[in-house]
């Protein structure tokens, strides 16, 4: 029974947050798109601080390397001219400067693969915030299309009443004509009374002309013109 109401609780409280995300979704990437900065700055700044440091660390392996070509030609000279005492002191200040000058190249290049490394995440970086920030664009431009939906449906303005509407302007528009249904009742009275079969027979020769016809008027005109 507990670990039903757990489920519960738990289905509850899930949907809950999932109501919460989707309310402030467009505020949560843009705190995430911030986050990923925020980070971005750190790393370049390390990544600066190491580029520092290896250039110092490469500064200092040239000056032992030169400090060590420069004793051990002294070292030839001194034993060239017997004096082996010096050639010996030089030769221990060889050695330890030897020893730190391979200390600083393991150094060195540990910093260059640190260096690289941290370089391929800050550009893998750079790239995921720029499809974050075309992300959040196309984000914002659906969530603008929702809410002019959603006060569309607010204000009436929805399929429902769309289609009611287009509904209404058809069943007007498939209504019978009242003005043609009164001339159509007009010609049946005058069928009716024998208006139109008078009409008729004058239009067939027989008897004076009850109306105007075109081959009349063209005949005036003919005549006028004489």
């Amino acid at each position: 029974m507990f670990k039903t109401l757990a489920t519960l609780i738990s289905g509850q409280n899930a949907r809950a947050e999932d109501r919460v995300r989707d309310a402030f979704a467009i505020e949560l990437i843009d705190q995430k798109i911030r986050e990923s900065e925020t980070s971005l700055r750190a790393a370049k700044a390390t990544l600066a601080s190491l580029i520092q440091r290896q250039r110092a660390e490469e500064q200092q392996h040239g000056t032992l390397k030169s400090r060590i070509a420069d004793l051990t030609k002294r070292a030839k000279l001194a034993l060239s001219e017997g004096r082996e005492d010096m050639a010996t002191e030089a030769a221990r200040a060889i050695a330890t400067m030897e020893n730190e000058l391979a200390l600083r190249s393991q150094t060195l290049e540990r910093l260059d693969q640190k260096i690289v490394r941290l370089r391929s995440s800050i550009e893998a970086g750079h790239r995921r915030i720029i499809d974050l920030k075309q992300g959040a664009i196309q984000a914002r431009a659906v969530k603008r299309e929702q809410d002019i939906q959603m006060r569309m449906t607010r204000s009436g303005v929805s399929t429902d009443s769309t289609q009611e509407a287009e509904d209404l302007i058809a069943r007007v528009l498939g209504r019978d004509d009242p003005f043609e249904r009164t001339e159509i009742l007009a010609d049946i009275n005058r069928d009716l009374e024998g208006e139109s079969l008078s009409d008729r027979m004058a239009d067939a020769g027989f008897g004076a002309a009850t109306r105007s016809t075109a081959d009349d008027v063209l005949a005036r005109l003919k005549s006028g013109q004489k």
